[in-house]
């Protein structure tokens, strides 16, 4: 069943809403000020067709004549959450994209990004001239937080309320098909960052049309949406045609699905299956892929595993393991989740098993954790060193740069794009951009606003010395948070971005970097010294990434059999290095010394 306002040319358009709860649902034109009764029809739904509408039009839903409602399943909200909703024809875009087939999943080289903040203006089209960098740098794919629209202009998007209708302050419908058609035209695909977990607590009127909400589960934003309780179809429905909807109408190549561990459906078909099976008939209509990524902290290897084998056929999944590992050997934090983290073994076992914890006991959890995922390919996981959520969540949004030293931002760099994983890197990453990533939003509730301030402090009750978190709702905490893109052609700024760039162009032109196979890989680590002997090969071709985690000024490691040509040393002084490099050939048997923080790869054969 398509829900909303389907405009179909020439004046008429079809319209649609689920009200279960409602015994008369009358649509009122506001340009022309007509009400006109919509018709019952089965499962709870109301439609009508309707003459004399032009696109742009608003218009409100009348629920049993007490009060007028937007549509839950708008297209747009120009006059914001609690304002009409807007008529769109979706067909009076003219794509330039037809040659466009995406981009194959394993060669995805991610960037993600927050439209608000990833240029000064904040909006889709602005984002269009800085493509031409991300392609230089290597960027095949752009992901975008989530443009669901929210209250306000001010958001990291996981409050979003209309999940059909694209934020109107970032140039809502016209704007986003525009930069879509500009990525495709640069050969970028985008991924779209969408919530089905929960909605935002402000300006969302689902609860006044029908049962979207059960009280069989609870997440961390109250009630859990109904997706397997009585008279769930027809959300699962809304969920389901708004995934193709993305894909349709917008020509996006991959959604990102957020948290879907609060995705609670106990059905014997879950949700998330239901929307793979739906993606790939799609795909075969279209006769082009299109993706599902999920984020997930189960562990669990169903979310990836395919139909056949029980799984819900999720194409990949970010890798939590990945980034905690990291992040705790590079830093020694032990807070929060980062207590369980901070051993080499982990972080190996994440190379060579997809997740660090395959069930073994969390301490932060206080339960076993995960299970066995080595049956799936290593393409199947997406590696970070940095993401929204893992800055952001922060109470001061610092970014990497300001936590650890440059030695160690281009170690990181160096272990997340010669990883046997899909690499993501976080908008300003590549050259180490010093604004903050915090925490904002623009509610125009008053009592809202002041609970997420409360709940800020809650949350760094423990960080008092570091004084109180930055107001979420003060403009200057969103500004701060916008990117200083001039910087990424300056000093250290830019040596780093040409060293991302560099490893972008060895996972290119290097096989065994472009090889997810876990049978040609091995992992040597030592505990004591905090280092990595990696080797990736395929048939004759082998790479050597040596890895150092240590303060030592220098650590010794040995090299595997045969004679191995230098390909990137991060000590170089090109790479504003210590200058203390390691030759250019070595010889097996031979031991490398490798500075503080650093990282090398070698290479083998042809």
């Amino acid at each position: 069943m398509q829900i909303g306002a389907i405009y179909q040319g020439d004046g008429r358009c079809d319209f649609t809403v689920w009200a279960p709860l409602r015994q008369e649902v009358t649509l009122e034109l506001l340009r022309s000020g007509k009400k006109i009764p919509l018709k019952s029809v089965e499962w709870g739904y109301w439609q009508a067709e309707v003459s004399g509408v032009k696109p742009g039009d608003r218009y409100l839903y009348w629920l049993d004549g007490e009060a007028a409602y937007p549509d839950p399943a708008s297209f747009a909200q120009p006059d914001d959450v609690s304002g009409p909703s807007q008529v769109v024809d979706h067909s009076a875009f003219s794509w330039s994209d037809a040659a466009w087939n995406n981009v194959s999943l394993e060669d995805y080289i991610i960037y993600e990004l927050h439209v608000g903040t990833f240029t000064p203006e904040g909006t889709f089209t602005a984002i269009i001239p800085r493509l031409a960098a991300l392609k230089e740098l290597g960027i095949n794919a752009i992901e975008l937080m989530p443009i669901a629209q929210f209250p306000g202009d001010r958001n990291w998007g996981y409050d979003g309320v209309y999940p059909y209708a694209v934020q109107y302050s970032y140039g809502g419908v016209e704007g986003l098909k525009t930069l879509v058609d500009a990525c495709h035209q640069a050969e970028i695909a985008v991924i779209l960052d969408v919530v089905y977990n929960h909605f935002g607590p402000e300006g969302s009127y689902t609860h006044e049309f029908g049962y979207y909400f059960t009280e069989r589960y609870r997440t961390p934003w109250g009630s859990a949406i109904n997706y397997d309780d009585a008279h769930s179809p027809a959300v699962r429905n809304f969920a389901l045609e708004n995934v193709l909807y993305w894909f349709r109408e917008f020509r996006l190549d991959a959604l990102r699905l957020d948290a879907v561990h609060a995705i609670y459906d106990c059905s014997a078909k879950h949700l998330l299956g239901e929307m793979t099976d739906r993606v790939a008939d799609l795909s075969r209509q279209e006769n082009r892929p299109f993706y599902l990524i999920a984020e997930s902290d189960l562990n669990d290897p169903r979310v990836i595993r395919p139909r056949h084998q029980g799984g819900h056929g999720i194409h990949a999944q970010w890798c939590d393991d990945f980034h905690h590992s990291l992040h705790a050997v590079l830093t020694g934090e032990t807070a929060d989740y980062y207590q369980d983290f901070g051993r080499c073994e982990q972080f190996a076992n994440t190379w060579t098993q997809g997740f660090a914890y395959t069930g073994q006991y969390s301490q932060f959890r206080q339960r076993y954790h995960g299970d066995n995922v080595s049956d799936r390919p290593p393409s199947q996981f997406v590696a970070f060193a940095q993401n929204h959520d893992h800055i952001g969540n922060r109470m001061l949004g610092e970014r990497l740069s300001q936590l650890v030293s440059f030695d160690a931002l281009k170690l990181a760099a160096g272990a997340v794009l010669t990883a046997p994983a899909l690499p993501l890197l976080f908008m300003g990453e590549e050259y180490a951009d010093d604004a903050p990533f915090l925490y904002f939003v623009s509610h125009s509730d008053a009592d809202l606003v002041q609970a997420v301030r409360e709940g800020r402090k809650r949350e760094f009750s423990g960080l008092h010395s570091l004084g109180n978190p930055p107001d979420a709702s003060s403009p200057d905490t969103f500004h701060q948070s916008t990117l200083r893109w001039e910087q990424h052609t300056q000093g250290h700024h830019l040596v780093l971005r040409r060293f991302y760039q560099r490893l972008i162009q060895m996972r290119r032109s290097l096989s065994p970097l472009r090889h997810f196979d876990r049978q040609s890989l091995s992992v040597d680590f030592s505990e004591r010294d905090r280092t990595f002997s990696i080797r990736r090969w395929k048939r004759q071709e082998s790479v050597l990434i040596l890895l150092n985690f240590s303060p030592k000024p220098m650590i010794s490691l040995e090299v595997p059999p045969g004679q191995w040509d230098k390909q990137l040393d991060s000590a170089a002084t090109e790479w504003n290095g210590t200058g203390r490099t390691l030759p250019k050939q070595i010889m097996g048997g031979h031991f490398a010394q490798l500075p503080a923080s650093s990282i090398a790869i070698y290479t083998q054969g042809d």
